[in-house]
C-alpha cells in the first residue's frame, strides 16, 4: 500500500457530493455584494437576485429537457416528494384516492405515502424484482381509474438500479394518474428528459450533484397542467406552490451545479464505470466470492452495492476507518435493521448485513480505487479468519 492517497478515502457519493469548487464560485457574491431579496424586484438589488435565479431555473430546467417556468425552487429531494405526492393526492382526493409506490423508494417517499393512509387514503406499495427493478405487470394491476398518483425513483440511492419511466409512465398514463420520480440518484448524472419519458413531476437534490446542501426543485408539468395543494403557505413565491424567500446562493449553486452536470455528465460516467468496472475486477483477484447487488446493467455510473458472504458490513466499516462507505441509505444510517432494500429484493438477512455501498464519484482517483481494493479485501479476510466464511442465503 505504498503511494497511498490522503485518508480517509470518501466513497459515499450517494449519500452526498463536495460541492464543485466552480459551484462555490458562481455562489459566492450572492453571499455577499449580490444580496438583495429576488423577490424584491421594484429595486436594482432585487432585480440582480431575482436575474440570477432566473438564471438557475433555466439551467436546471435545461438538464431535464423541461420549461423553465416549470421548475420551482426547495429545500431538497424531501421537500419537493413530499410537495409532489401529498399536493397531488390531496388535490384529487374526491376522485382519486389511490397513491402507488414501490417497496425500494427512499424513506422520505416511503413515509409520505404512510401518512396519506393515516389520512385515508388507499396506497399500494408495489413489489421489485430480484434485480431491483418494478414489476411491470404487477405495477399494472395496481393502478386504477382510481389512482391520482403513481411515484417510482429514477434510480435508487442504495442499489443504483435504473427504472423504466418511459415504460412505467405509459402504465400509468393510460389510467388518468400523474407520474412522479424522486430523481435525486439521477440528475446529473443520467441523462433524463421529462417529455420523452412521460414524467410529470420530478424531485431534485443539489448536493447529490456537486451543488450545496440545502437547495432542491420539482419539476411540474404545465402541458397538460399538473394540479396540487401547496405544503407551504404565505407570500405566494414560485407561483403559489411554494412559498417563502428563494435563498439566492443555493438556487445559483444548483444552477451552476446543472450547468456543469449538462457539459460532463456523459464523460464524467464513461470515467465512473471504468473506475468502478477496476475496483470489481480487483477485489474480484482477492476475495473472488462477492456479488453484487442490483441490476448489473441498469444503473448509475459509480454506485457500487457489494455483498461479500460471512462480513458483518456495519463492523467491517467501524475496522476499515481510511475508507468512508455506507451499509445503506444515510437517512437511515441509525437503523439497527438490515437494509430494507435488499430485503425487497429477496436477499435474507445475513446477505443483507453483509452487503456495503460503495460510491464514486467526480473526485475519485485511480489510487484511491486501488488502496480500497487492497484496504476492502484486507478487512473481509480479517473479520472472516475471525468468524469463517459462510455461505450466502
Amino acid at each position: 500500500m505504498s503511494n497511498r492517497p490522503a485518508l480517509p478515502i470518501y466513497l459515499d457519493y450517494q449519500a452526498t457530493t463536495p460541492t464543485d469548487p466552480r459551484v462555490v464560485a458562481a455562489m459566492l457574491p450572492y453571499f455577499t455584494t449580490i444580496f438583495g431579496n429576488p423577490h424584491s424586484e421594484h429595486h436594482a438589488h432585487g432585480r440582480e437576485a431575482r436575474e440570477a435565479v432566473e438564471k438557475a431555473r433555466r439551467q436546471l430546467a435545461g438538464l431535464i429537457g423541461a420549461d423553465e417556468k416549470e421548475i420551482v425552487f426547495t429545500s431538497g429531494a424531501t421537500e419537493s416528494n413530499n410537495m409532489a405526492i401529498a399536493g397531488v393526492a390531496r388535490f384529487g382526493r374526491e376522485g382519486r384516492n389511490h397513491v402507488v409506490t414501490c417497496a425500494t423508494e427512499h424513506k422520505c417517499v416511503l413515509e409520505t405515502v404512510k401518512a396519506l393512509a393515516e389520512e385515508g387514503f388507499e396506497t399500494t406499495i408495489a413489489p421489485v424484482d430480484r434485480h431491483g427493478l418494478v414489476d411491470l405487470g404487477r405495477l399494472a394491476d395496481a393502478v386504477s381509474d382510481r389512482t391520482a398518483i403513481v411515484s417510482i425513483m429514477a434510480a435508487n440511492n442504495e442499489i443504483g438500479v435504473v427504472q423504466p419511466l418511459a415504460e412505467i409512465a405509459a402504465i400509468v398514463h393510460a389510467k388518468g394518474a400523474y407520474l412522479h420520480t424522486d430523481a435525486a440518484q439521477a440528475v446529473g448524472k443520467i441523462a433524463l428528459d421529462v417529455d420523452s419519458m412521460g414524467i410529470d413531476l420530478l424531485s431534485v437534490s443539489g448536493h447529490k450533484f456537486y451543488g450545496p446542501k440545502g437547495v432542491g426543485a420539482l419539476y411540474v408539468r404545465r402541458h397538460p397542467r399538473v394540479r396540487l395543494v401547496p405544503l407551504l403557505h404565505g407570500g405566494g413565491q414560485e407561483r403559489g406552490l411554494r412559498s417563502g424567500t428563494l435563498a439566492t446562493p443555493l438556487c445559483v449553486g444548483l444552477g451552476e451545479a446543472a450547468a456543469i452536470a449538462g457539459r460532463e455528465m456523459q464523460a464524467e460516467g464513461e470515467l465512473l464505470a471504468s473506475l468502478g468496472l477496476r475496483l470489481q475486477s480487483g477485489l474480484r483477484r482477492l476475495v473472488p466470492d462477492f456479488w453484487l447487488n442490483g441490476d448489473p446493467a441498469r444503473r448509475v455510473p459509480g454506485n457500487l452495492n457489494l455483498g461479500f458472504p460471512g462480513i458483518d458490513a456495519d463492523r467491517l466499516m467501524a475496522e476499515a476507518p481510511e475508507m468512508s462507505l455506507a451499509s445503506g441509505a444515510a437517512c437511515a444510517s441509525s437503523s439497527l435493521e438490515p437494509s430494507y432494500v435488499l430485503r425487497a429484493l429477496g436477499l435474507d438477512e445475513a446477505a443483507a448485513r453483509a452487503s456495503l455501498r460503495i460510491g464514486i464519484g467526480r473526485f475519485t482517483t485511480e489510487a484511491e480505487v486501488d488502496f480500497a481494493v487492497e484496504c476492502l479485501a484486507a478487512a473481509v479476510l480479517r473479520q472472516r479468519s475471525v468468524a469463517p466464511a459462510r455461505a450466502r442465503g
